[in-house]
This record gives C-alpha cells, sequence and structure tokens, in this order.
C-alpha cells in the first residue's frame, strides 16, 4: 500500500473510531430514550439490564452473532455467524467445547404452562447444526443437534443422542442416549453405531480447532492482513517444477487454506 493509501487508511480509521465514540456518548445523553432509537448498530455481547453475558477469553463468537442478556458460554466453545442466544425471560448455560453453528437461534421460556422454569441448558462437546432452533430444553453433553431441527420447550437430548437434520421434536420429549430421532415430529429412528458416537466427539473437536482458526483471523491488524495478502501473491506463480528444473531448492511457506472437518 502507497503512503497516500495508508494515510487515507487511518483517516478512515479514526473518523469511525469518533463516529463509535460519539454514538455511544448520545446513548448517554438519551439515557433511557436511547432504547427507542430505530436504528443501532450491532453488538456481539450485550447486557440487558443488569446481565451481561459471561464469555471466556478462549471462546470465539462472530462478529454478526449477538450474545444477549443472562447467557454463560464455557471455555473453548464457539457461536458462529448470524446465530443468535437471547437470555432475557431466563438463563442461557453453555458448556466448554461446544459449537453452535452460523444462523442458529437459542432461546428461553420463563416457565411453561405448569410453571415450571425453562432455561436452556446446552452441556460440552455438544454440535448444534446450522440453522437450528433451541428453544427452553436441554441438550446433555456429547449430543448432537443437526442441520435445520428445532427442539421446543421441555425437550430433553441425553448425552450421546442425536436429532437428526430438519427433525422437530415436540414438548416435553427426551431422546434417550445412543440413539438417532428424526422426522416431524420426530420419533425414534435407530441406534446409533460405533462410528457415529466417535463421530459427535470428533465434530466438536474439530469445530473447537476451527473456531480458533477464526478468532486468529478476525483478530488480525491491517498490517498483519495487508501481509498475508502480500505473502499470497508473492507465491501465486509459485511452480514446482520450475525449480525443480533449475535444481533450486526452496522453501514455500505455508499459505493459508481451507480447514477440513473429520
Amino acid at each position: 500500500m502507497s503512503g497516500i493509501g495508508r494515510a487515507l487508511y487511518n483517516v478512515g480509521f479514526w473518523v469511525r473510531e469518533t463516529g463509535q465514540a460519539l454514538d455511544r456518548l448520545g446513548c448517554r445523553l438519551q439515557g433511557k430514550y436511547a432504547f427507542t432509537e430505530e436504528l443501532s448498530r450491532h453488538r456481539t455481547i450485550m447486557n440487558l439490564f443488569d446481565k451481561l453475558p459471561e464469555v471466556p477469553e478462549n471462546a470465539f463468537v462472530a462478529p454478526s452473532a449477538a450474545v444477549i442478556g443472562d447467557v454463560q458460554i464455557g471455555q473453548r466453545s464457539s457461536v458462529w455467524y448470524n446465530a443468535i442466544l437471547r437470555g432475557d425471560v431466563n438463563s442461557i448455560r453453555v458448556g466448554a467445547d461446544t459449537n453452535i453453528q452460523d444462523g442458529c437461534i437459542v432461546h428461553v421460556a420463563k416457565t411453561n404452562l405448569a410453571g415450571k422454569i425453562l432455561p436452556t441448558i446446552i452441556g460440552s462437546r455438544v454440535t448444534v447444526g446450522h440453522n437450528a432452533i433451541l428453544h427452553a430444553c436441554t441438550v446433555e453433553d456429547e449430543a448432537f443437534v443437526g442441520i435445520g431441527a428445532t427442539l421446543l420447550d421441555g425437550v430433553v437430548v441425553e448425552s450421546g443422542a442425536m436429532v437428526a437434520a430438519g427433525s422437530l421434536v415436540v414438548q416435553n420429549t427426551r431422546v434417550p442416549s445412543g440413539q438417532i430421532w428424526a422426522g416431524s415430529p420426530a420419533k425414534f429412528f435407530r441406534t446409533l453405531t460405533a462410528a457415529e458416537r466417535a463421530f459427535i466427539t470428533k465434530s466438536a473437536e474439530s469445530y473447537a480447532s476451527l473456531a480458533e482458526v477464526h478468532a486468529k483471523e478476525n483478530a488480525k491488524s491491517f498490517e498483519e492482513i495487508e501481509a498475508d495478502k502480500k505473502q499470497r501473491e508473492g507465491w501465486a506463480n509459485y511452480s514446482e517444477d520450475y525449480v525443480s528444473s533449475v535444481g533450486a531448492v526452496v522453501d514455500k511457506p505455508p499459505v493459508p487454506g481451507p480447514v477440513k472437518l473429520a
């Protein structure tokens, strides 16, 4: 980047920072009326009254996700792009090494018709697939919720159980350990194989590793991004055949590429 380009970047950065600072000052001056504004800047971690989400430093919350209110997230867990965890009328608890994938919605209920309190509890090493909806339910350790599945109030998915993609698990259903439930409404489909049980554990491990990659990329400074870009450009025309033909010994640096999940 040229000197002029760098200067423009710095000016733009400080203008944006100043704008955000003025926005925060304006909200303070407006007091309670600030909440009536129709236009607001996205906040990934948002308090609700006196409830502030608890997110450890080694957890990953994507920039476009929203974690709101009485929510606790465990060590090395991840909340992916456009996912929403809203702990307003009750609490949400997420264990360690759990992944809540892109577009998921996790919400709670104050009570059911019988007066039972219904938070949402998600255990450790759980995979919640893209666009799944979890409402006032419990998903125990090392369970798996497939893409687009819906779990309604009072549902319990036991440890080591799987809900198939697109399934609807109706109120107060219990999915026993070691079983796959599928359909709308979901019913017992079959028993999990040993390979599928191992996959549940592997899925959690893989997503914990992938979350570290995304967290690192999202935290990069402008200089680091530019350096990565130059490195990719420099090796774009690299030819192993040519290097071999001239007898050169060249250590090619690693180029970032797609991360494969098992």
